[in-house]
């Protein structure tokens, strides 16, 4: 009887033992493991983006429905806008339409047509139409004139650091970029610039998501090879411009 208890006993202890092997094996395995993932490099934080983006190009382009126009998220919208100002563009350039002689004329067609329904119904005996009322939110007004406001203040602190002379790779990208917007204005008036540019939001944006990770291996290549035009230029030119000492002011 006591050898089978201590039988018993010697098995019970060779079963715990091996218990807590297996669990200080896992323990240290899962230790190595985590050690192992916090030696590894984050591919995500080497991956070049565009202009240094960090957010998705939903988030840059201030989320919501209107980043859900510029991206498609509703092809139906999005058609349906594109191609209302397309005809827009077209009424004016094409037809010789003036805003104000467009707007009178879509209303006077609007208005009568109502007109005409809402009297129709009583005399075929059916419902008249429901026109809804429109209102204009104010946080929408004033959402926009703050991000209308925001971008004319870094637009006017742009222009007032190029020039103090402080940058000259800013004031040379300033300079080639109104050189470009005022040879684009020669080409066509206000109005196909704007068409233009609203084309622009509609189709760019949505390429760019879609074909992202290629666009933005090219333009990391783009941007080191005119790295090395720039530094080639610097040395040649800039740097054998004479400069003058800088005289302190005296108060």
């Amino acid at each position: 009887m006591a050898e089978h208890e201590e039988g018993a006993g010697s098995v019970i202890e060779s079963v715990v033992e091996k218990i807590q092997e297996k669990l200080h094996h896992e323990d240290s395995s899962s230790s190595s493991d985590s050690d192992d993932d916090k030696k590894k490099p984050s591919v995500s934080s080497a991956v070049y983006r565009l202009f240094g983006r960090k957010q998705p190009v939903h988030n840059v382009l201030g989320g919501g429905k209107p980043a859900d126009i510029f991206l498609w998220r509703n092809k139906k919208i999005s058609a349906g806008m594109l191609g209302g100002v397309t005809v827009v563009w077209l009424l004016f350039e094409w037809l010789g339409y003036h805003l104000l002689t467009l707007v009178c004329h879509f209303l006077i067609l609007v208005l009568a047509i109502l007109f005409l329904w809402s009297n129709a119904t009583s005399f075929i005996n059916k419902a008249p139409p429901k026109i809804p009322e429109v209102h204009i939110p104010e946080d929408v007004v004033v959402n926009l004139a703050r991000g209308l406001r925001f971008e004319l203040n870094r637009a006017f602190a742009l222009l007032h650091e190029v020039a103090l002379g402080r940058d000259l790779k800013k004031f040379l990208g300033v300079i080639a970029g109104l050189w470009i917007l005022s040879v684009v204005g020669s080409w066509c008036n206000f109005l196909t610039l704007f068409y233009i540019a609203f084309v622009t939001l509609h189709t760019v944006p949505v390429l760019y998501e879609k074909y992202e990770d290629q666009i933005d291996s090219a333009a990391e290549k783009a941007g080191i090879e005119i790295k090395k035009q720039y530094a080639v230029f610097d040395a040649k030119v800039l740097s054998k411009i004479p400069k003058g000492p800088l005289k302190e002011k005296k108060f």
